[in-house]
């Protein structure tokens, strides 16, 4: 106010004009002569902004707020605040944006600001092509409420980030492998390579820590190689970024959606994963490929029932996969 008085003062001395007054107050020179003309009308009142004291009309009715609120504190406790907007949206046609969303759940403290990120590893560019190169990773978590951890094992393409089959099992090995192997070749084709850990079911390492040994197949390598599928090892865990980034936003959601639609068996949280979730987190999450040359090899016929690819076996060299 003070400041104003004396530009104003100026203004009527006549030693600066109007435009250099709306300098000296960072705004126009239009926005000074409004204010000067307020205040000769209206005294010091009139540069008060009118808006003070004013209900907004886009202002979100309190008892919207109150139900946004208690739907989070009864059925969605420790849900991401991007994961809670996009299922009010779907499931409850919820008009009101992300971030107010957010600001309305940390004022209540509800969900925690979250930290500033720091420093990460550079990111591997992506395959340009669709098929040009998969992953498929484990990885173990309480995705059951109530139930002993359960390894959760994901077939995923590198370009697009889109998850071909995921399931869970007890225990990851030889079997679960083919079983990924089979969801996703009957349903995609053949892919150029397969990124993978060095677990023992997936590669031959003579000594921890070294180089594995690529002369002595396991069952999953001998059905890649006849397959004419390149089988690439992850040498560490900052290797395999990009899968452990989706089994991040994994653990983070699918253990809520199931306890959300009350799933405690592996049977069925298979069948929601496969025709329920999968879907959602693809159109979500999945993007379009550099390329547009798809690289999958189409198969010749679908892998038998009970073949190889899906049984895995405990012992022999595989048959089933040659009828690809």
């Amino acid at each position: 106010m003070k400041k104003f008085i004396d530009v104003l003062s100026r203004w009527d001395r006549r030693e600066i004009s109007a435009l250099d007054a709306g300098e000296l107050l960072w705004c126009s020179e239009r926005q000074f002569r409004r204010h000067r003309r307020r205040y000769e009308d209206e005294g010091p009142d009139g540069l008060l902004d009118k808006r003070l004291g004013k209900v907004s009309v886009r202002q979100v009715p309190i008892d919207v707020v109150d139900w946004m609120l208690e739907a989070y504190r009864r059925d969605h406790a420790g849900w991401s605040v991007k994961h809670f907007h996009a299922h009010l949206v779907k499931r409850h046609n919820f008009g009101w944006g992300y971030t107010w969303t957010k600001t309305q759940l940390h004022t209540a403290g509800l969900v925690e600001r979250t930290k500033r990120r720091g420093a990460h590893r550079r990111k591997c560019p992506r395959k340009p092509s669709e098929g040009m190169m998969l992953h498929q990773d484990a990885s173990r978590f309480a995705w059951l409420e109530g139930e002993a951890p359960l390894d959760l094992v994901a077939t995923m393409d590198d370009a697009t980030s889109t998850v071909y089959s995921a399931f869970l099992v007890e225990e990851e090995g030889t079997a679960s492998g083919f079983r990924g192997l089979y969801e996703t070749l009957s349903m995609k084709g053949l892919p150029s390579s397969l990124y993978t850990d060095r677990g023992s079911h997936y590669f031959h390492t003579p000594k921890a820590g070294e180089a594995v040994d690529k002369g002595r197949l396991s069952q999953v390598g001998r059905a890649l190689h006849d397959l004419r599928i390149e089988h690439i090892p992850a040498n560490s865990p900052e290797a395999r970024g990009r899968s452990e980034r989706m089994f991040g936003t994994l653990q983070g959601r699918l253990p809520k959606e199931l306890k959300l639609a009350g799933i405690r068996e592996i049977e069925a949280a298979n069948r929601f994963i496969s025709e329920v979730y999968l879907p959602e987190h693809n159109a979500r999450f999945a993007r379009p490929p550099r390329g547009r040359r798809e690289r999958l090899r189409p198969c010749r016929s679908a892998p038998p029932a009970g073949g190889s690819l899906q049984r895995g076996g405990t012992g022999g060299r595989p048959r089933q996969h040659r009828r690809l």
